[in-house]
């Protein structure tokens, strides 16, 4: 039996609701209408025939969408169907470099940038039709360059104003690099999501003999950016907080950056215990490696690492190797992004499954209801240490 999301149900939807997968995300698209599917059937036997809005029970809410490619590289949308009145949900993963197209003869890799211009291709290709326009982005385009150092642009402001520009009324993200950036569309919804009781829950169900107290476990942020992030899960956890410093080479520019140097411990005794490393995202795995290292270097037991994304951009055979090394015990990565299927074999790694939140989140916002229940899962977080015996405090 499907699982009941919720009391917003007894609200009226916004308008009918339809998905629509861009390229590389229809898996989880799939998995998202199977849950409303179910909770909506679910909720419709106990009610009588007439008191149940015209197409609110569906035996799918796919919307379909192809992007169309010639043989230029140039693209257009199509979408199959009407979707005047809907309340539309598109979802895009614009790291799914599994993507491929043909070009002037050569099977090319979809770009983040090609990605973000199919989505706008579908935008248009509804043409206003829509009652309301909703995005989902699990890991935001340009996320990392929203601010700016000198003659730099600002791409992650710049792509949300375009969203807007093109009637986009929600935009929702995961664990975003700094929700500040929401300071360029102040007049259009926007929420950072954590995925903290998903990864919670993942390190309760995967590691059986995890102590959560103060003398047995401790946070740990890689960088003070992620400060917030890991200062949640230790009052979540109510266990101690350690914090690394990058310390950054400014003279010197690679791969669009400025290398770290060397990352600095702040922070009480980690001898003995077992550590959570919270991070945002994995890239080349360079810094979590090193962090890694320092931990077991001051003495840490075990060492789990908790990232919304996984990139891995430079392969796994580093990852492969500090494992071996004994540097890392773990690592959990949602499912929101590309997975390769390589990386889902390795021994050290975890794939957090995601779309049953993705589906409260559509659901909830069709009905137009509150999302502070969901944004902020403490109570669920607290219930499910409870249920699985642990005591806090």
């Amino acid at each position: 039996m499907a699982e009941n999301p919720g009391d917003y149900q007894e609200s009226v939807p916004h308008g009918q609701l339809g998905i629509i997968a861009l390229p590389g995300c229809e898996r989880m698209a799939q998995q998202v209408d199977a849950y409303i599917t179910g909770w909506r059937k679910e909720f419709v036997k106990a009610r009588p025939k007439g008191d149940i809005l015209r197409r609110y029970v569906n035996d799918s809410y796919l919307i379909e969408a192809r992007i169309d490619r010639f043989r230029t590289g140039e693209a257009k949308a199509v979408i199959t169907q009407s979707v005047r009145g809907y309340d539309l949900f598109l979802l895009c993963d614009c790291f799914n470099w599994g993507v491929r197209y043909n070009m002037n003869g050569e099977m090319r890799r979809t770009s983040p940038d090609e990605h973000f211009a199919s989505l706008k291709r579908v935008i248009s290709a509804a043409a206003g039709k829509e009652l309301r326009l909703n995005v989902i982005m699990p890991m935001l385009y340009e996320g990392r360059q929203h601010w700016r150092s000198g003659r730099e642009s600002l791409d992650c402001a710049v792509a949300l104003q375009e969203l807007v520009h093109l009637g986009v009324k929600n935009i929702i993200t995961f664990d975003a690099h700094d929700p500040r950036v929401q300071n360029a569309i102040p007049n259009c919804g926007f929420e950072s999501v954590p995925p903290a009781y998903q990864m919670i829950k993942a390190i309760v169900n995967n590691v059986q003999d995890i102590n959560i107290d103060k003398d047995h476990l401790m946070i740990i942020t890689p960088d003070e950016g992620g400060m917030k992030r890991s200062i949640y899960y230790s009052h979540m956890l109510q266990v101690d907080l350690g914090m690394f410093y990058k310390r950054r080479d400014y003279s010197v520019v690679r791969d669009g950056r400025n290398p770290i140097s060397a990352h600095e411990f702040l922070g009480g005794n980690v001898e003995g215990k077992d550590v959570i490393v919270v991070e945002d995202m994995i890239d080349s795995g360079d810094s979590i490696i090193d962090v890694c290292s320092k931990l077991k270097e001051l003495g840490a037991d075990r060492v789990f690492v908790c990232a919304s994304f996984g990139l891995f951009s430079m392969g796994l055979e580093r990852m492969d190797a500090a494992y071996k090394a004994g540097l890392f015990d773990l690592i959990f990565t949602g499912d929101m992004i590309y997975t390769p299927p390589d990386l889902l074999e390795r021994p050290w790694h975890v794939s957090v499954r995601m779309s049953k939140y993705i589906a409260y989140l559509i659901d909830t916002l069709n009905h137009d209801m509150s999302l502070s229940k969901l944004l902020n899962p403490a109570d669920r977080i607290q219930r499910l240490l409870v249920e699985r015996g642990y005591r806090l405090g």
